[in-house]
């Protein structure tokens, strides 16, 4: 009797067995860019939820611009219109930006690159004067920290290697 669990034969491996080598560790680079682009974006979630609160200061904005003469009713209506498609369209840009971090992890090249184009936009966005809040900042400092890691020297090799095998 072999060595083989169940009631069947193990398969046998012969000269044509082709074994697929094992994707490599990730370096503490990768997992630092990681956890940087999480936390960048809790940051980021968090921040979203807190726009909830500014109803009354989107209202006001929408009275001062109210040129088309507006009923109070309809200025209410927009604010809570607009504070729904800017939370929907952050929650949404999060969920892209933890699943580009995911990628990263495993080694793919296309989602350093396109974290690296996000946190390029993030930053002329700040630099113009969009969302310049601390918190705005602190997610930005993080995202642009995960860049620098997901650029070292052992994440380019990581990076590479994983390309390697999967080829």
């Amino acid at each position: 009797m072999t060595d083989s669990p169940g009631p069947y034969e193990a398969y046998p491996s012969g000269p044509g067995d082709v074994s697929q080598p094992s994707k490599p560790p990730v370096p503490t680079t990768i997992n630092v860019a990681f956890y940087c682009y999480v936390v960048s974006t809790v940051i980021g979630i968090v921040s979203a939820l807190l726009l909830l609160g500014t109803k009354d200061q989107i209202a006001d904005q929408l009275r001062r611009a109210n040129t088309s003469g507006l009923t109070e009713d309809q200025i209410q209506s927009a604010a809570q219109v607009a504070l729904i498609v800017a939370v929907v369209i952050a929650l949404l840009f999060a969920l892209v930006y933890l699943w580009l971090a995911f990628k990263l992890r495993a080694g793919r090249n296309w989602a350093r690159i396109t974290l690296t184009v996000l946190t390029v936009l993030q930053v002329v966005s700040l630099a113009a004067g969009r969302g310049g809040t601390i918190v705005g900042y602190l997610s930005l400092l993080l995202a642009v920290v995960g860049l620098v890691f997901a650029y070292l020297g052992t994440s380019n090799q990581y990076i590479n290697t994983v390309k390697q095998s999967r080829s």
